[in-house]
């Protein structure tokens, strides 16, 4: 429908230019006088260009869009360079070029600098640049460049629209914390270069086997009878495995807790440790334990495209969600939230002797409630920690964890 538009709107307005260009001569053959023959030789120069711009195509125009790179974290710079070439001398008096981005881009830069007016004249190539200082988390799209001109007088306009898509994939910011490994907690999220420990630990059972089990664990007399490969479960007083559940619910403070989260992950990763990773959003996320730069790429790449849109609440989640259960490892749970049905929720991994720490996180000179205080008290009670966690503060968050 656009398109027919678009038809009828460009002949109408060449047909209402042949007529202007009618009407003029016919005036200064009827009227004669030198004003009516000024009036026609003065609007000559502009229909007829107006009329050479009537069967000039935008489509001669080549766009590119060029980009330092792909991948960025929160609050990087981004500078995009627009060129267009074309391969036609026709004269034009000005372009207005305007590169579409995504809502969220758009809301980064209010000034609108990514719409320009240039003016091209016979030149062949035309070039402008653009900045972004401040970019925020998530995946963002450039989507087309929109090229517009018209005549000195507006009789004859043109306008085209160049699909180029493109996207960018802009990581959360991260706070480096520093820790010692083995020092890290004290109720078994404790980092260990020696992984040999899980095969001194007493097997209690068996369970299916999953990517990244070692071919030592495997039951081969159990796999025989099940006709499918199962491991032995062992019993971990100890664990450098951990597993990061972020509270995807609505709320103010989203941002933070994807900051905290990227920070932890990070932290963890460079201690050889392993890291899984569950969101729950529209979305779901889950990331099966890795370590090693392939584990943080996963995790960083996910977070990225974090949203605070869950259906269900947090400690739904985790009741639910089968994903934590095929795992005995320790949990470290990051929301806003601090609610009584968050810790009876957690207790559940207690009780499989399973460490569990809650980050809460919360506003800079936002205070911790006396509710809050007592569900802390009442999660000491079943084995689990809770720390507060400031917004530019999150290394204070990992030493009220280790007090305890």
């Amino acid at each position: 429908m656009g398109e027919i538009f678009q038809q009828v709107k460009y002949f109408w307005k060449l047909f209402m230019l042949l007529l202007f260009m009618i009407m003029t001569f016919s005036y200064a053959m009827f009227q004669g006088g030198f004003v009516s023959w000024f009036l026609f030789y003065s609007f000559l120069p502009c229909s007829f260009y107006a009329l050479c711009l009537a069967f000039y195509s935008l489509d001669d125009f080549i766009v590119e869009r060029s980009l330092t790179r792909w991948e960025y974290h929160a609050d990087d710079g981004l500078t995009v360079k627009i060129t267009l070439k074309r391969k036609r001398f026709f004269p034009l008096l000005f372009v207005i070029v305007e590169d579409c981005l995504s809502e969220s881009l758009e809301k980064a830069m209010p000034n609108r600098k990514h719409k320009a007016f240039l003016f091209p004249g016979f030149n062949k190539e035309i070039s402008y640049s653009y900045r972004i200082e401040k970019l925020p988390r998530g995946e963002h799209d450039l989507q087309a460049v929109r090229i517009f001109t018209s005549d000195l007088l507006g009789l004859m306009e043109k306008e085209k629209t160049i699909e180029l898509n493109e996207s960018i994939l802009v990581h959360p910011a991260y706070e480096k914390l520093m820790f010692e490994s083995g020092n890290f907690y004290e109720q078994g999220i404790r980092t260990s270069n020696n992984r040999i420990q899980r095969e001194a630990s007493i097997v209690v059972g068996i369970r299916e086997y999953q990517p990244g089990d070692r071919f030592s664990w495997i039951n081969w007399k159990a796999s025989a009878r099940r006709n499918g490969l199962v491991t032995k479960e062992f019993e971990q007083l100890q664990s450098d495995d951990m597993m990061i559940i972020m509270d995807c619910s609505k709320d103010h403070r989203f941002e933070t807790i994807v900051s905290f989260t990227a920070s932890l992950g990070q932290a963890i990763f460079q201690t050889d440790s392993h890291v899984g990773f569950l969101a729950m959003g529209t979305e779901r996320a889950a990331i099966p334990l890795h370590g090693g730069a392939v584990g943080r790429q996963l995790l960083f790449y996910y977070l990225a495209k974090a949203k605070d849109d869950s259906p269900i609440p947090f400690d739904r989640v985790l009741c639910t969600d089968s994903f934590l259960q095929q795992h005995k490892l320790s949990y470290v749970l990051v929301t806003a939230q601090l609610t009584t049905s968050l810790i009876e929720a957690a207790s559940k991994f207690a009780v499989r002797r399973c460490p569990v720490t809650i980050f809460v996180i919360k506003d800079l000179g936002e205070a911790i409630t006396s509710g809050e205080q007592a569900i802390k008290a009442k999660a000491q009670k079943h084995g689990m920690r809770v720390a507060f966690v400031y917004k530019e503060h999150f290394s204070a968050g990992l030493m009220e964890v280790n007090r305890g």
